[in-house]
């Protein structure tokens, strides 16, 4: 089996070998640790949760800054309950609003606002450093390169993108 081609053995079903429980404990760890320890910066700092900071970067990224509800929910990992719930507290606090859907009366979109895009950028270079130092810093260029095809890997199953408004 060469290092680039996913692994190919007989799996028994009832339970994890010793490295692919190392290998799939260790991704879980690893990810709640650095998670954990941007959301508490991110917090100290700018008083905005990592969630948060996500929504708000995935709007940034969307045309107009905007996407539907459903979308950022699915972007997000978020249930649609936890999206609208996050999404009150980011309207409350004037970060986003939201609008109508014009091709679906029934849907909505979340929309970035000026202080919204302001906090974002305030915020990015906390995030920012955080990563480079929690986790980036951790790997050369060419292990952050395979890392990348890695995860890459895993996610070229079943990416659906969903209708936008």
């Amino acid at each position: 089996m060469s290092a680039t081609s996913p692994a190919k053995r007989p799996t028994n079903e009832a339970q994890l070998n010793a490295d692919e429980l190392a290998a799939w404990r260790g991704f879980l760890r690893v990810h709640a640790r650095v998670t954990r320890e941007l959301d508490a910066e991110l917090l100290a700092a700018h008083g905005l949760p990592l969630s948060s900071y996500e929504v708000l970067l995935f709007l940034d990224n969307a045309p107009e800054g905007r996407l539907r509800m459903a979308q950022l929910a699915d972007s997000v990992l978020l249930s649609r309950s936890g999206l609208t719930r996050l999404v009150d507290r980011l309207e409350e606090g004037g970060l986003v609003r939201r609008e109508s859907c014009p091709s679906d009366l029934r849907g909505f979109n979340a929309v970035l606002t000026d202080d919204g895009r302001a906090a974002l950028l305030e915020a990015r270079k906390t995030h920012l450093a955080g990563v480079r130092r929690l986790f980036l810093e951790r790997f050369s260029v060419e292990e952050q390169r395979v890392l990348g095809r890695y995860f890459d890997r895993i996610l070229e199953y079943g990416a659906d993108e969903g209708p936008t408004c």
